[in-house]
């Protein structure tokens, strides 16, 4: 009986030691579940370094797993994204103009680890904005001020940003979508000046185009009044003696008539205005 229960006692004692040992594999696979499971959404893409060693091969969206303290799973944003800018540039003349700008730009999902592996994690400062920032000096200072102030400037500067920034960029895995600029500062007595300059072309157009409207309208009037002189000729031409005497006749047969015309011996009219009696 002894012996039965000192064998039970120690069945007991290795049934515990298990029951332990695996309470314990289950708390550390609990505790490291969070570093061992890395879930990569759309619009993102995974870096896996490791003991360091960055992979050529980015991970795509879904579930990854890694071995914890010997792997590590950097995640990017792949979607687009903004950068807000605000400079102080020269122009060609020297003044300083603010530039206020969004840059709209994402990341290249099949080259983020060869990006990773050339730049620190940090894309957006260490390589982005340093460019954004040279290329808005450069593109500004070839430009007057007059034409960074006008509509058909900002879109020619945009462009010619958009351009030089994806030649310097699209290689390295940064694709530029868009540059939108927000606003343009310039000195307060050059929008002054500029927004005079205009106004007085403004004026200058207006008056060109009264005067053009002037020329119009006297030249109608003359064709109007050589239209009267044709006429009047006209009339004239058909005024003859048998005419006058035919008038004349209607009068006398006019009883309300008041204006008698009286041939004469050369059988041309004089007037005699003398009213009728009943």
């Amino acid at each position: 009986m002894e012996d039965v229960t000192i064998k039970f006692v120690k069945e007991n004692k290795a049934f515990s030691g298990v029951l332990i040992t695996l309470i314990i594999l289950v708390g550390i696979v609990i505790l490291l579940a969070p570093i061992m499971i890395y879930i990569i959404e759309d619009g993102q893409v995974g870096v896996k370094k490791t003991f360091g060693h960055i992979s050529d091969e980015e991970i795509g969206t879904g579930v990854a797993i890694i071995i914890p303290f010997v792997e590590s799973i950097e995640v990017y944003d792949v979607k687009t994204q903004e950068i807000g800018e605000s400079s102080s540039v020269p122009s060609s003349e020297g003044l300083i103009i603010t530039l206020d700008a969004s840059v709209l730009y994402h990341l290249e999902p099949t080259m983020v680890a060869e990006l990773r592996k050339n730049v620190n994690a940090n894309f957006k400062d260490t390589l982005i904005v340093p460019y954004i920032r040279n290329e808005f000096r450069d593109t500004i200072s070839g430009y007057e001020a007059k034409t960074i102030y006008s509509q058909s400037g900002r879109k020619e500067i945009s462009n010619k940003i958009k351009d030089n920034l994806i030649q310097k960029l699209q290689s390295r895995g940064i694709i530029i979508e868009d540059i939108l600029l927000r606003g343009i500062t310039l000195p307060q007595k050059l929008t002054d000046a500029i927004e005079l300059k205009l106004q007085k072309e403004q004026e200058a157009q207006r008056k060109e185009f009264e005067l053009l409207a002037a020329t119009k309208d006297a030249e109608i009037e003359v064709e109007r009044a050589k239209g009267v002189a044709e006429a009047n000729k006209i009339i004239a031409d058909s005024i003859d003696k048998d005419y006058i005497l035919y008038l004349w006749v209607q009068g006398l047969q006019n009883e309300t008539s008041e204006v008698i015309y009286v041939p004469t011996e050369a059988n041309l009219p004089i007037l005699e205005a003398t009213r009728l009696t009943e």
